[in-house]
């Protein structure tokens, strides 16, 4: 499944030029993971890093091109007042496997400095409920990118 969803994001259109577009489905889902990513107020390196590198493999790029896809999100999400804007958009452009996939590579960015804050687990939550993902669906990808970093900790408000 998770192969499929890179698949699909790797289909997605890109925006128009070097200025992409915050209607296309890439700088959303960048948006939303840079916007998870800072959720709790502090952006640790391996935080970054791992944003990046989930937006290279999705999307295959590299370079100046991610570079580019990165900046885009973090711009549009700071000039974002809600999630909204970005969740319509993945609505629109994911099959219910791919929105599911999506919240597991919010999860993995949420654990990758090894903890849980509960800022970062409510931004989940929310981005799931405006997309469509069930509870279970959301829990289980918790669950799995928790057990993929050893010494995670915090609790989620689903537990």
């Amino acid at each position: 499944m998770f192969e499929r969803v890179l698949s699909f994001l790797r289909d997605l259109p890109a925006g128009a030029g070097t200025h992409a577009s915050t209607d296309d489905p890439r700088v959303a889902a960048s948006a939303l993971l840079y916007h998870v990513m800072n959720a709790d107020g502090v952006r640790q390196d391996v935080e970054w890093e791992r944003f990046k590198a989930v937006l290279a493999e999705s999307y295959s790029i590299s370079g100046a091109e991610l570079e580019a896809l990165a900046a885009a999100g973090e711009r549009a999400d700071n000039e974002a007042i809600d999630l909204y804007a970005f969740t319509s958009i993945l609505k629109r452009h994911l099959d219910a496997d791919a929105r599911k996939a999506f919240i597991g590579l919010m999860w993995e960015i949420v654990y990758a400095d090894g903890e849980l804050h509960e800022l970062e687990d409510n931004t989940v939550w929310r981005v799931a409920e405006l997309i469509g993902v069930e509870r279970r669906d959301r829990v289980e990808a918790r669950r799995k990118a928790a057990a993929h970093a050893p010494g995670a900790t915090g609790t989620s408000s689903d537990e």
